[in-house]
C-alpha cells in the first residue's frame, strides 16, 4: 500500500485528500495543511514511487504503469482507513488520477478540485513528450525534469515551484520516472474521453493565468461542462497555484468545499 499520513480534525466528518502530480510528493502541500485542517479531516497520499512510497514499493510494482492502476493504489487507502468518501484535491498530473477515480468509483468521490488541470496536451507539450520520449533512456532524469520544468514554469514568479518540484524528483529513481513517463502513451485518448463526459460530481479548476500550456483547454471544457464545473483564475500565477498563491488557492477551495 501507497504512504499516507492523517491529520484528523475531531469536529468534522468530511474528508479531503490531497493528490500531488508526477515527480512530486505529499510535502508540496505543507502550505495547505494548517488551514484545512481547521475544518476538515485531511488525507495526504504518496503515490507509486514517490515521497515515502519510494523505499516501501519500489519493487512491488514491476507491470505497466496505468491511471487505473495508480487511482487503484488511493482506493486501496481509502478503504483500508474506512473513508466511504473524501473531497478530492489535486495539482497537475494528479488531477489525472482523480478523474480516472472518479470514473471508477464516482459515489467515492464528493468533489474534485483540480488545481493546474491537465485536460488537453497542446502543441507544445506534445513536442515536450516526444523528446521525452527521445531521450528518456539517454540523458539523466533529472536532466529532462529540469528542462520540462522550466518549459511548463518559465517566470520568475515560478521559480519556486519550479525549484521545489525539481527537488522532489530528485527522490525518484530513473526506472520510477520512465515507468511514469510511459503513462503518456495513454494520456491523449483519456483526456480525450475526459473532455467529453461531464461527471455527476461539484468540479472546481483553480488555474493560474499564466499557465500557458493548459489553461485553454480548461476554459473550453468549463464551458461545456457548466453543469457540474466551476473555474477560478488566479492572477499572476504559473501552474502550480497551492504554492505559488497558496492564500488564494486555500480560500476559494475551502469555501467551495464547504458549499459542497
Amino acid at each position: 500500500m501507497i504512504s499516507y499520513t492523517l491529520y484528523n480534525n475531531e469536529n468534522s466528518k468530511e474528508w479531503v485528500t490531497f493528490v500531488h502530480g508526477a515527480g512530486g510528493s505529499s510535502s508540496i502541500w505543507f502550505k495547505q495543511i494548517r488551514e484545512f485542517q481547521k475544518h476538515f479531516n485531511v488525507l495526504l497520499l504518496d503515490l507509486r514511487g514517490h515521497g515515502n512510497s519510494n523505499v516501501q514499493i519500489k519493487k512491488a510494482f514491476k507491470q505497466k504503469y496505468t491511471f487505473q492502476s495508480i487511482a487503484n493504489d488511493v482506493l486501496e487507502v481509502l478503504d483500508y482507513l474506512n473513508i466511504k468518501s473524501s473531497h478530492f484535491v489535486g495539482i497537475s498530473l494528479g488531477t489525472i488520477v482523480i478523474r480516472q477515480l472518479a470514473e471508477i468509483h464516482p459515489n467515492r468521490v464528493k468533489s474534485m478540485i483540480l488545481g493546474g488541470a491537465i485536460l488537453k496536451m497542446n502543441f507544445r507539450s506534445q513536442i515536450l513528450m516526444r523528446l521525452g520520449n527521445v531521450f528518456k533512456y539517454v540523458l539523466p532524469y533529472l536532466v529532462l525534469y529540469r528542462f520540462f520544468a522550466f518549459v511548463i514554469m518559465p517566470n520568475k514568479n515560478h521559480k519556486q515551484s519550479r525549484l521545489l518540484f525539481i527537488n522532489e524528483a530528485k527522490k525518484l529513481y530513473q526506472k520510477e520516472f520512465i515507468r511514469w513517463f510511459k503513462l503518456t502513451a495513454e494520456i491523449n485518448p483519456i483526456l480525450k474521453w475526459f473532455r467529453q463526459q461531464e461527471l455527476n460530481i461539484p468540479t472546481f479548476y483553480v488555474m493560474g493565468e499564466e499557465d500557458y500550456m493548459f489553461l485553454p483547454s480548461v476554459r473550453k471544457v468549463v464551458e461545456k461542462h457548466f453543469k457540474s464545473s466551476k473555474l477560478f483564475v488566479i492572477a499572476n500565477c504559473g501552474h502550480v497555484v497551492n504554492v505559488e498563491q497558496y492564500d488564494v488557492f486555500n480560500q476559494q477551495v475551502i469555501a467551495f468545499i464547504q458549499e459542497n
